[in-house]
């Protein structure tokens, strides 16, 4: 009996605790701005009703929600104090004509088919929904289901509030990932659809127009490093307009990673929240999640593996802010919301592996947008999915579910005192968006060539400082015949209008008009342009040029290297990873000895790596104690950290340039060095090791946070403290760097030189809970300190080490016990223990100037 007893205990507690595993994230952990309020709605049992990643209201104010490989289901909105009736959930079937209706199925023990119901075409799996024009579109990414990938509506017919009839509006091309098609919106006029498409998305071989200009390419000077993906070529990732019968494909933007969902502003502006590819973590072509404001006509720039565009190409339009490492999903304005003004105009965006809702706080830039955002709802595990605002409750809802982990959903209300009453538009960029949209009208179906005026029309966008107008004025152009424009280009002084019209010229004509382009860029005095945007755009038409037409002609190659003489190296290390790539590819007589200069004394790891791979297929040029330095660096990076492609990224530069020594110059002390296993220890990024100089302490520097910053630091060897200190293993600092911590970039106008310096040397004093860790007490009394960065289904992956975000622990839901905020800061101390005080200050002028040069605490 006592046994029977034991037993009986032993499988309550088990099921107990099992049925708590069962329950999404309790809302009292979940962070929230003061004055608001979160209630857990309901926690969706996964047996029976999967796990919930899309989600939408239809004509009655329900809730509509898809689970990821599963069915599609709808339910009324509780009043607020109260929780969901789980049976009042009703899944969504289809009957088509002619076939016994059949309700839909209540509660959460669905009621079987029978056998002739069940040969029906059957939806779900879906990764986008919308309710419009009297009718449920729903975007289906999957290979297992009887209707495949694509666009799909489903419609009422007589109105039994039953839906009936299956339009298959547009089949794409199954993808069997995570990167297919994804949201489907309302466009701004009432007549259209947007439609949301990641990069493992062919365009529709029958797409009807396409507002980006159809010269897209990969425009890699150099062949690039790809693992995942390898191979695929632009355009993939795309934003398109449709019609609500799907005849029409109309291909608005191109360019995205993995862009989940989209949303519009009071304006009618379309953002969205791209993915960045985790696995390149501190490599050169990293980019971090990002905002884009989505313009007709753009290329975001993505490209597979190391290919990417950086946002300063003038024929990418760059991101409105990045927020850092993640895995974005829905996204919503908070116009409806009963919340204070700021929070009613902030775009919100949900990132799935690290469990945070951002706020994204806009503000108008000419024609486009800058942003702010803050950590509006976190906890861990809190996988988002998707959100929305329902204008009669004034609440925000919001999903949290995918790759089968526990699902549910929450409600969002303020209870505190600020004003709830309707905010004004953001105001500010009417004249500008209004300029912008003119040029942009070139690019729609329809559009005629331009006339003389128009072209004048045109031509004057193209030397405004505004990105948007100048962007759509470029496209513009690139939509018109070259030989209708190009003649302007030799008389055009101004370098910012040249440059643009150059790029256009050299997307769509380069192979009929490179010795123009050329010899147009070289006539710049390109050392007195103070613009550094300036000079990119030189070098970006000069690069476009030679990717599209192949190696210059015998006399423009030697004059190519006589101004690549002239120029190289550049005043920054964006430029100079250009310029290294000239260099390599016409095989300048110089391009080892400056490449190897560079890389040498190159900050970060990042910086490093762009001119090792551009020094990789060089075989003339090389002295030993060059190849020397060369190889021994491939010893150093050994260590380098960062996603988990990094080290195979590593291993292709070397493996060319390998394959680049010729047999003769593969000595045995070479093929040794080659040889060289890296001895593991913490990063170093400068090729003569560093000693130990102090554990500096706030008392030792203090006192020099004033005179000491004042006008005499050396802004070079700031940058050098930067890599020395690995700040950019974890940081983003002005576009380089690792995105597991804080974005430094403006950390100068956020904090005092004293608490700048206090969170360098004590970084535990003060840990923000957006890049705190958690510790995972497992049943076994270990602890598992970390962050969540992924999950299926039971599991848990936790990242242990800032420092190495490809350090992964598997944490099983099953055996955890709780799990709490870290005391501890994952960003170690001592990391500037081997610096001297002048070094230590320098960083600090360094990270507080914003990475500008001319910042007036720098010498003159």
């Amino acid at each position: 009996m006592k046994n029977l007893l034991l037993l009986l205990t032993a499988l309550f507690i088990t099921t107990a605790f099992a049925h708590a595993q069962r329950t999404a994230t309790s809302a009292d952990k979940i962070r929230l701005p003061e004055g608001f309020k979160i209630e857990l709605l309901y926690s969706v049992p996964r047996d029976d009703q999967g796990s919930w990643v899309a989600m939408c209201q239809d004509d009655k104010g329900r809730i509509i929600v898809s689970d990821q490989y599963g069915g599609i289901y709808r339910f009324p909105i509780p009043k607020l104090g109260q929780p969901i009736d789980p049976a009042s959930i009703e899944q969504i079937t289809y009957s088509p004509e002619g076939t016994p209706a059949r309700k839909g199925i209540k509660g959460t023990d669905p009621q079987p088919l029978s056998e002739d119901l069940a040969r029906l075409p059957k939806i779900g799996h879906a990764q986008g929904l919308c309710y419009a024009f009297d009718s449920l579109y729903v975007v289906v990414n999957s290979r297992n289901t009887s209707t495949g990938s694509g666009v799909f509506r489903l419609i009422d017919t007589d109105g039994d509030d039953q839906f009936d009839k299956l339009v298959t509006i547009k089949a794409l091309a199954a993808t069997g990932g995570e990167h297919g098609p994804h949201a489907i919106l309302p466009a701004p006029d009432g007549k259209h659809l947007y439609v949301v498409m990641g990069n493992q998305t062919q365009l529709p071989e029958d797409y009807t127009h396409s507002r980006v200009p159809e010269v897209w390419g990969e425009d890699q000077l150099l062949p690039s490093l790809q693992h995942f993906m390898a191979g695929a070529e632009a355009p993939l990732g795309h934003v398109a307009q449709i019609d609500p019968e799907g005849k029409s494909w109309d291909v608005m933007a191109t360019g995205f990673r993995n862009q989940y969902d989209a949303a519009l502003n009071r304006e009618g502006e379309l953002f969205t929240y791209d993915a960045d590819m985790e696995w390149d973590l501190n490599a050169p072509w990293y980019r971090p999640t990002r905002v884009n404001h989505i313009i007709d006509g753009a290329d975001f720039g993505w490209r597979t593996g190391s290919g990417k565009f950086m946002d300063y190409c003038t024929d990418t339009f760059g991101a409105v802010v990045d927020i850092g490492p993640g895995s974005p999903t829905g996204v919503s304005f908070g116009y409806g919301a009963k919340f204070p003004a700021k929070y009613q105009n902030a775009f919100y965006v949900c990132d799935w592996s690290y469990g945070k809702l951002y706020a994204v706080h806009l503000e108008p830039k000419g024609s486009t947008y800058t942003a702010t955002f803050e950590e509006f709802a976190g906890a861990q595990p809190l996988p988002l999915t998707d959100i929305l605002v329902n204008p009669e409750d004034g609440a925000m809802y919001f999903t949290v579910g995918g790759r089968r982990v526990q699902s549910g959903i929450y409600r969002v209300t303020y209870t505190g005192d600020e004003s709830t009453a309707p905010a004004e538009s953001l105001a500010g960029g009417e004249d500008q968006r209004n300029r912008r949209q003119a040029l942009e009208s070139y690019l729609q179906t329809g559009a005629k060539q331009a006339t003389d005026k128009e072209l004048d029309r045109i031509w004057a966008g193209l030397g405004v400082p505004d990105r948007g107008i100048r962007h759509a004025a470029r496209a513009a152009l690139e939509k018109q015949s070259a030989g209708n424009w190009k003649a302007r280009i030799a008389g055009e002084e101004n370098p910012v209008a040249a440059t643009a019209a150059l790029i256009a010229l050299a997307r769509i004509d380069a192979a009929n008009s490179a010795s123009d382009i050329l010899e147009k860029a070289m006539s710049f005095d390109y050392q007195s342009l103070k613009s550094r945007q300036t000079r990119l755009d030189i070098l970006r038409c000069i690069m476009l040029t030679l990717t599209r037409s192949g190696q210059p002609e015998d006399a423009v190659k030697a004059e190519l290297i006589a101004w690549l003489d002239g120029v190289y190296p550049a005043k920054t290390p964006e430029e100079n990873r250009d310029l290294s790539a000239f260099a390599a590819f016409l095989e300048a007589p110089f391009a080892v000895e400056r490449g190897m200069a560079l890389l040498s004394s190159a900050s970060g790891q990042e910086e490093q790596i762009g001119y090792a791979l551009n020094l990789r297929y060089l075989k003339d040029g090389w002295t030993p104690k060059l190849r020397e330095t060369y190889f021994k660096w491939f010893v150093l990076s050994g260590n380098y950290k960062g996603g988990a492609r990094l080290a195979n990224y590593l291993a292709d530069i070397k493996k060319h340039a390998i394959e680049s020594v010729p047999k003769s110059d593969l000595t045995p002390a070479l093929t040794k060095l080659i040889e060289t296993a890296p001895e593991s220890s913490m990063p170093q990024f400068t090729l003569e090791p560093r000693e130990f100089v102090k554990m500096w302490t706030m008392e030792d520097l203090a006192a020099d946070l004033g005179v000491g910053l004042e006008g005499n630091r050396d802004f070079a060897n700031g940058r050098q403290m930067a890599g020395a200190g690995t700040c950019y293993v974890c940081h983003r600092f002005n576009g380089e760097g690792g995105a597991v911590g804080p974005d430094l970039s403006s950390a100068g106008g956020k904090f005092s030189p004293h608490d700048l310096l206090e969170a360098i040397i004590d970084p535990g004093k003060e840990i923000s809970d957006q890049y705190g860790a958690s510790n995972f007490k497992l049943k076994d009394g270990t602890v598992v300190s970390g962050r969540i960065m992924n999950m299926k289904e039971d599991t848990y992956w936790v990242n242990t080490d800032m420092m190495t975000p490809s350090t992964i622990t598997h944490v099983n839901v099953n055996d955890l016990e709780s799990i709490e905020a870290s005391p501890v800061s994952m960003m170690p101390p001592g990391l500037v223990s081997t610096m001297s005080r002048d070094d230590i200050l320098d960083l600090l002028a360094y990270l507080i100037s914003g990475g500008d040069p001319e910042h007036e605490l720098f010498k003159n």
